[in-house]
């Protein structure tokens, strides 16, 4: 694994550049993302986990797991992550890449499910239960959610060049970016409790002199850091995540995501749900990606299942499934 730090600081460089959050409302607002894509498309980073004789950097997921956190820290409004992935599946399928931003869902045919950033991808790499599928967005009847300002769309699989598909199909691996996404947006939004409660001055002191307030400060804290270690986990491959692993990291994600929501708008009272403050660009994307590629009673019942019927012990069952110990 190369150092974080190589990859993390130009991009994060980058996407701080491209993504400041005026821009993410202009997006959200109906702008067009068209120039963000192609600076981020010609920097090379969408090909990251492209092997080299592709044109790629020949990363493994692991490597790429710095990138996906600063996704959800930025709030970026474009499937990037889920482009890395749908390149490096298609590439390994001797499938031709499309150009654009490529959305992965889950979903058997004419089923209409919601897709995080489906508003700005231009095309979606489809599981559809049987087979793997790449069809332009446009056709697959790409809808608004009704949520305010969310760039989800409501999306049906459509036809396209269809071709195998792992045996844990897609949603594993996209439930594993939410998480990472998850714990990013985590991040930002502790960072920016912490700052408003250092700042905001009631009966002559600020409100994080206050024992409660410092509470709900720790706990955010602590939610942050197990979602962190948990998503970083289930990167820990190549590729496809163990299922029991990104099971784990998206239950713990969903539950941080609602607790630190809650604190955060605790804190910060009625101006964190303000349209100009820029707490709700995050805490609306922790309860979307929460509920997208698979909420916590899906994972939590997938886990529980593969548990009862592996026959082991719930140490052992954690050791083989969660870590790959023999």
């Amino acid at each position: 694994m190369i150092d974080d730090s190589q990859l993390a600081a130009p991009f994060e460089r980058m996407i701080a550049n491209l993504c400041p959050p005026a821009q993410v409302r202009a997006v959200e607002c109906g702008g067009s993302a068209a120039a963000m894509w192609r600076e981020i498309e010609d920097s090379g980073f969408l090909d990251a986990l492209l092997p080299p004789a592709a044109g790629g950097a020949g990363l493994a997921l692991a490597d790429v797991f710095p990138l996906v956190t600063l996704l959800g820290s930025y709030a970026v409004p474009l499937p990037i992550a889920e482009t890395m992935v749908a390149r490096a599946i298609l590439c390994a399928a001797g499938q031709a890449i499309p150009a654009g931003a490529i959305a992965l869902v889950s979903a058997r045919p004419g089923q209409s499910v919601t897709v995080p950033n489906g508003m700005t991808a231009q095309h979606i790499l489809c599981d559809d239960g049987d087979q793997l599928g790449l069809a332009v967005i446009a056709g697959c009847e790409p809808t608004p959610t009704g949520v305010a300002y969310s760039l989800a769309a409501r999306i049906r699989c459509g036809a396209g060049a269809h071709f195998a598909r792992p045996a844990s199909g897609l949603r594993p691996i996209a439930a594993t970016i939410r998480a990472a996404q998850i714990a990013g947006a985590a991040d930002r939004v502790l960072a920016m409790s912490v700052d408003y409660a250092n700042q905001r001055i009631q009966f002559g002191k600020p409100i994080a002199k206050q024992q409660a307030l410092q509470q709900n400060l720790a706990v955010m804290a602590e939610h942050g850091v197990a979602v962190r270690l948990a998503a970083q986990l289930a990167f820990e491959t190549a590729l496809w995540p163990r299922v029991a692993a990104a099971a784990a990291a998206k239950i713990a994600a969903g539950e941080a995501a609602t607790t630190i929501a809650a604190s955060a708008h605790a804190v910060h009272g009625a101006i964190g749900i303000s349209e100009a403050f820029d707490l709700q660009l995050f805490t609306r994307r922790l309860h979307e990606w929460r509920l997208a590629d698979g909420g916590d009673s899906y994972w939590a019942l997938h886990l529980g299942q593969a548990h009862l019927a592996s026959g082991l012990a719930t140490v052992d069952f954690a050791r083989s499934q969660l870590f790959g110990d023999d």
